[in-house]
């Protein structure tokens, strides 16, 4: 029988790129010697070729004509017999449409953000799972995977000595915590005053220093971590992904709200604390795959709980993905005490 040729979309961002990884290593697990182009950002190139599960990575700029156009005319030479949307936007499901692919693979209605996208496919999956990570597998399936979910390994290039000494100048052999007080919108993110409080109990009683990552435009957030710490001085970061990735992954913990870096962590091995509040963690939180299960009833990998994360959510939350410009009230229940508490735990289980 020829090997299958799968075209995979997902576009973005950082932690919704991770969270399909386990999709995709299920589909590369049962079809080891088929071609998979997966189509990203140019951005996260880097990331999506760290996993190894690609054959090759496609980029495309979605606000750029003259990209979309190429991107269609490589899908329709390809001459793909399956497309998978994990994305779930119009965006996305247009370019395998219009790139004529025979069969296309979606969520249904009940799963997609953006009305009408599934009319784009010829597939949709009504996905039942609470994890977001799951969801994404049921496409696998769909797709003849033979479970929904693996595990995967990502492989970042380590930072040299040379270069670990740019941001930590007195030792570089020094263990720290990474704080990444970000996120994709302010409602999910605990406030920088806490972080910072957090960051001077963390230095003054467990004796590391924090090293804080920021994105683009939050230089103001990173400013009032700072300010917050006093002498506790963490080492701010805004670099590459790559060096963000080695940095993550030699971390003894990594604490932050429901944001990309946090995923990311969970996925290089990190122990992480996570705090949520809008956002559900049994649909969006830390997601790590384990062994095969033992039922008899399921052959998929299944995910198990582990004590190197911990996830801080207040009771009774109303789940909501509004995008709102101040901290949502569950964040601000959270306390700093609770989160020392957290990292203080992870850190003694790791002497």
């Amino acid at each position: 029988m020829a090997e299958r040729r799968f075209f995979v979309v997902r576009l973005g961002s950082l932690g919704d790129i991770v969270h399909t990884f386990p999709a995709v290593a299920a589909l590369r697990e049962s079809f080891p010697a088929s071609e998979i182009i997966w189509l990203t950002h140019a951005r996260y190139k880097l990331l999506v070729q760290s996993s190894g599960l690609a054959s090759k990575i496609w980029t495309t700029e979605t606000r750029e004509i003259s990209s979309l156009m190429k991107t269609i005319r490589e899908i329709r030479a390809a001459s793909f017999d399956t497309a998978i949307d994990y994305q779930g936007l119009w965006k996305s499901a247009s370019l395998p449409f219009l790139g004529g692919v025979k069969r296309r693979i979606g969520f249904s209605p009940e799963s997609v953000r953006e009305f009408g996208v599934p009319l784009l496919y010829t597939d949709r999956v009504h996905a039942t799972s609470a994890h977001i990570a799951d969801q994404n597998g049921e496409l696998s399936k769909r797709a003849g995977a033979k479970n929904s979910v693996a595990d995967f390994h990502l492989g970042p290039p380590p930072l040299q000595p040379e270069e670990l000494s740019k941001y930590f100048r007195r030792d570089i052999t020094k263990k720290y915590v990474v704080l990444s007080p970000g996120g994709g919108w302010r409602s999910k993110c605990w406030p920088p005053e806490r972080f910072g409080v957090l960051c001077q109990k963390i230095f003054q009683l467990l004796s590391f220093r924090c090293l804080m990552n920021y994105g683009p435009g939050e230089e103001d957030l990173a400013s009032k971590v700072r300010s917050a710490s006093g002498a506790a001085d963490p080492v701010l970061f805004n670099g590459e992904l790559g060096s963000l990735m080695a940095l993550l992954r030699s971390a003894v913990c990594v604490v932050g709200g429901d944001t990309g870096p946090l995923h990311l962590a969970v996925a290089l091995g990190a122990p992480v604390v996570a705090l949520f509040g809008p956002t559900n963690p049994a649909r969006n939180g830390p997601y790590r795959t384990g062994s095969t299960s033992s039922s008899a009833q399921s052959s998929d990998r299944q995910t198990h709980p582990t004590p190197d994360d911990i996830v801080l959510r207040a009771p009774n939350v109303v789940t909501t993905h509004s995008r709102q410009d101040r901290t949502h009230p569950s964040m601000l229940e959270i306390q700093v005490e609770t989160v020392f508490e957290s990292v203080r735990r992870i850190v003694e289980a790791h002497k």
